[in-house]
């Protein structure tokens, strides 16, 4: 028997063969266009044939074990965790900062992607960094996007290893906003840390730190609320919502409720058409008869004027 080739059937379907084709292109379409080997078996492909599409360019090596069915340039950044993560083994899981960049909590991304993985699989392999898994529980895994990765939790304490002080109230005002804490969970988490280095400062800002009141959106953000902190002026509210007896309302970059001060700090490619100039002065105007003082810093003061913008706040307030 002839395939419509002219060639003999197994040779005309060596590389084609749609039910299974149709299988693994749904099976990457739920794990951002990457499938691991053990996966691919599981259909029904081998090894040699797994290997016979890589030659082929049907299917894109990214780690041993791991491929992807689009081109390694289309890739996205939740195919590189997912990958990461397969590499690693059924029972990897997404941690650390990786785990803390997939809910967009702020934290800088490492130089490797971060799985916690149970014994020494994964080890050695280009832009992955593996964590022992010998103290993570059925609890402190979720899946995010088809990702199985770290709870909130437990991606908290991960992350306070060694992230900053800073970056860790960053981290929870970030999941405060997205009404993703869950203090439950935390204490739990914090309860069998078992003196894990990070559990000592997540205590410490959770217990002095106020949830939300310091979420910035920039750096220029970041540098004043720096400045009031080194002065001993931190504000009580940052980005706060002031709302207008008739309703609407404005939001404050920074805010002292006491003084019934409100600080803008205007950056450097904002502010600067006219419509804008206009409708900052009539929001500024608007927030004055309702009893709040409105003072604004330029970027310039803030990033190099830090002293006397610390003195300034000084004998404002």
């Amino acid at each position: 028997m002839e395939g419509s080739c002219g060639k003999p059937a197994c040779e005309a379907h060596k590389f084609h063969d749609p039910p299974l084709d149709r299988a693994i292109s749904l099976l990457a379409a739920t794990q951002h266009a990457v499938v691991g080997l053990a996966q691919l078996k599981h259909l029904g492909l081998t090894t040699s044939a797994a290997g016979k599409r890589v030659a082929a360019g049907r299917l894109h090596r990214l780690h041993r074990g791991v491929y992807s069915v689009v081109e390694p340039v289309l890739l996205t950044r939740k195919s590189r965790l997912t990958a990461a993560v397969l590499a690693c083994g059924p029972e990897a899981v997404l941690s650390h900062r990786s785990a803390a960049l997939l809910r967009n909590l702020g934290l800088r991304a490492g130089a490797a992607i971060d799985v916690t993985a149970r014994g020494s699989r994964g080890k050695g392999r280009a832009g992955i960094r593996v964590h022992s898994a010998a103290t993570l529980t059925t609890e402190d895994v979720t899946v995010i996007d088809n990702i199985p990765t770290t709870t909130l939790a437990r991606t908290l304490l991960d992350a306070a290893q060694e992230a900053t002080r800073r970056e860790l109230e960053r981290a929870i005002d970030r999941a405060e906003q997205q009404r993703l804490l869950d203090m439950t969970a935390i204490d739990d988490v914090l309860a069998r840390a078992d003196g894990r280095r990070g559990a000592t400062l997540l205590r410490s800002v959770l217990d002095e730190h106020r949830l939300g009141c310091t979420l910035t959106r920039n750096e220029l953000e970041e540098a004043f609320l720096q400045i009031c902190r080194r002065a001993g002026l931190p504000p009580d509210r940052v980005n706060a919502w002031i709302p207008y007896p008739d309703g609407g309302g404005a939001e404050a970059d920074f805010l002292w409720r006491g003084q019934r001060l409100i600080v803008e700090v205007d950056g450097r490619d904002v502010h600067t058409t006219r419509r804008a100039f206009e409708s900052d002065r009539r929001r500024d105007q608007r927030l004055a008869t309702l009893g709040s003082r409105v003072v604004r810093f330029t970027w310039r003061q803030v990033m190099f004027e830090p002293g006397q913008v610390a003195a300034t706040l000084r004998a404002l307030l």
